[in-house]
């Protein structure tokens, strides 16, 4: 069972009181990559949010968005720091005076707006308590989890026909293996009719390093070696126990390395022809293993 890295799920909770409503978008990213912007009421619960978030989610760039909306609720109430506006005031007004400007309009305007001489009583936004929020992420967690699940279906639909394609160029690199063999040997025979009257050659000795030419360029090791690293593929992905993307990472360097290896001893155009669509497919495979947890 595959699952993708890209995810969308939403939850909401509404009560007579207040809305609560979060929203998961997740992408594909080689680490755990949490975002997220917290209303005031929530920030003493960012280590407990991150720690859900990545138990729940895993790997993955993970963009959460809060929204939290009271409903009939008093304003809070607002106090003035009086010593501390006093304390700014008297040194604005010192200042105004060394510097000869004049203006209480102004020195009051000015500190009021002076840090911590406002202050507004904690919203009642704090009423809510962890395990109601936590509850509502849950929900909204395994939302994101079933579209990663469906995006998981698709994506192994896609890592089949690929597959699939790539065993179909597997088969046609040994109905042609072959032949190749044989053109191989009436190429260098032909090549020796030529020659042959102007030098003289061992015939045993030829034969001999006609043999080990041959075997140099023989395919079976590597067309046997891709056929089982193919099955294997199958199997992999086709685990109800999950499949780690990292894992069929690994699986496609091997791939990779027997079409490589088919390619370079292949000397027969039809065989290269195979080899790049094979190359192709996996290309593919490795652009789709990237979204995968």
């Amino acid at each position: 069972m595959i699952t993708s890295m890209t995810g969308f799920g939403s939850a909401e909770k509404i009560t007579e009181e207040y809305s609560l409503k979060v929203e998961i978008k997740t992408l594909n990213s080689n680490f755990f990559d949490p975002s997220y912007r917290l209303p005031n009421a929530f920030l003493k619960w960012e280590m407990e949010i991150k720690a859900l978030l990545e138990k729940e989610l895993g790997r993955g760039k993970i963009n959460l968005g809060i929204y939290f909306e009271l409903k009939n609720f008093e304003q809070p109430s607002i106090r003035i720091n009086q010593k501390l506006f006093h304390a700014y005031y008297k040194r604005l007004e010192q200042l105004s005076g060394e510097l000869g400007m004049e203006g209480k309009v102004a020195l009051f305007k000015m500190a009021m707006n002076m840090p911590n001489v406002v202050v507004q009583d904690e919203s009642p936004e704090g009423n809510i308590s962890f395990e109601v929020f936590k509850a509502v992420l849950l929900k909204g967690v395994a939302d994101c989890n079933r579209f990663r699940l469906q995006e998981g279906t698709n994506l192994q639909k896609a890592l089949v026909a690929s597959h699939e394609k790539i065993r179909h160029g597997l088969s046609e690199v040994e109905k042609l293996d072959p032949g190749r063999i044989e053109n191989l040997k009436n190429r260098i025979y032909h090549s020796l009719e030529e020659v042959k009257q102007r030098i003289q050659i061992d015939k045993n000795r030829f034969e001999q390093e006609l043999i080990y030419y041959i075997e140099k360029l023989d395919l079976t090791e590597e067309k046997i070696r891709l056929g089982s690293h193919l099955d294997y593929f199958i199997d992999v992905i086709s685990d109800d126990q999950g499949v780690s993307g990292k894992k069929l990472g690994f699986l496609c360097q091997e791939l990779g390395r027997e079409i490589n290896t088919i390619g370079s001893k292949a000397n027969d155009a039809g065989i290269q022809r195979s080899v790049v669509g094979m190359k192709e497919e996996l290309e593919k495979i490795k652009e789709q293993i990237l979204n995968i947890l």
